[in-house]
């Protein structure tokens, strides 16, 4: 689904002013009807991550620090059962699964007089069993699962959607007999940065020469594309000529401004492939 940046904007705004809950997440759908819900759950992730970027250095001080962990320890003394870590993540306007790092370093910290591992860190994010104390464990487990933007159980559903597209991506060319190499045949070859899947035989789109195609399990918004653009999109352009990138859950009309450059983006499978055997026939 392509939105014009006014439309965007406008769903952006309205997302300014409402807390990151699936309660907001509901009044999202509600206020905006005739966009898919995917589309929105999309750019709801987007802007609350930029939102906890930004703000993301305060709750990181040492001052910030000591006072979230005095008030845990406070809250699970009075009650241990209440949702204290998820309450003060909430009151804080900030990510839970954010909330609850903080915490766990901070009480790593306090038990091995060291500053814990990140590897350490992430294990007991992921299984928090593995913490020491069972109060502690399981106001991370509560953060982690009230999440919907951050920690590992959003980290393993994003890395699954997008894993899912590619499968539905690699069904689609073999579907349309197309021949490619695929992102880990051309790692193994020694190449570092690559696209999803390298054409053999270029095709047009939209009369357009396509050698490359990108999967994006994710809206297109101005700065999440101006980044892939720097950091993916024109390395692929350098190396393996013009190419189409799809954002499944849709774009910003006005980003897809490279075409003549050689960078085309969609919002699903183009079904006007253009083969060289096609051309070929019709001469």
């Amino acid at each position: 689904m392509k939105l014009t940046k006014a439309q965007y904007d406008e769903i952006a705004q309205f997302l300014g002013h409402v807390q990151p809950t699936r309660q907001s997440l509901r009044k999202l759908k509600e206020k905006f009807p005739s966009q898919s819900q995917s589309t929105l759950l999309s750019i709801f992730s987007q802007e609350y991550q930029k939102q906890i970027k930004r703000t993301h250095a305060k709750h990181h001080t040492a001052e910030a620090v000591e006072t979230y962990y005095q008030r845990y320890l406070n809250g699970v003394m009075k009650n241990a059962a209440a949702p204290v870590l998820l309450e003060l993540a909430n009151e804080m306007d900030f990510a839970p699964s954010l909330m609850a790092r903080i915490v766990l370093e901070r009480f790593l910290q306090e038990q091995e007089q060291a500053i814990p591992s990140k590897t350490l860190i992430n294990s007991m994010l992921r299984d928090p069993s593995q913490i020491p104390d069972g109060v502690l464990a399981n106001q991370i487990y509560q953060c982690t699962v009230n999440d919907c933007c951050y920690g590992p159980l959003v980290d393993c559903i994003k890395h699954a959607i997008g894993h899912e597209h590619e499968v539905l991506l690699r069904e689609m060319l073999l579907e349309k007999n197309l021949s490619f190499i695929a992102e880990d045949q051309l790692r193994a070859k020694g190449y570092d940065k690559t696209p999803d899947f390298i054409l053999e035989v270029p095709v047009a789109v939209e009369g357009h020469i396509i050698h490359w195609i990108e999967s994006k399990a994710s809206f297109g918004d101005e700065s999440s594309h101006q980044a892939y653009l720097q950091d993916q999109f024109w390395s692929y352009w350098n190396r393996f000529g013009p190419g189409l990138v799809i954002y499944w859950y849709g774009f910003i009309e006005e980003l897809d401004c490279h075409r003549e450059r050689g960078i085309l983006l969609k919002d699903c499978f183009p079904t006007d492939i253009v083969t060289l055997r096609h051309s070929m026939a019709q001469r």
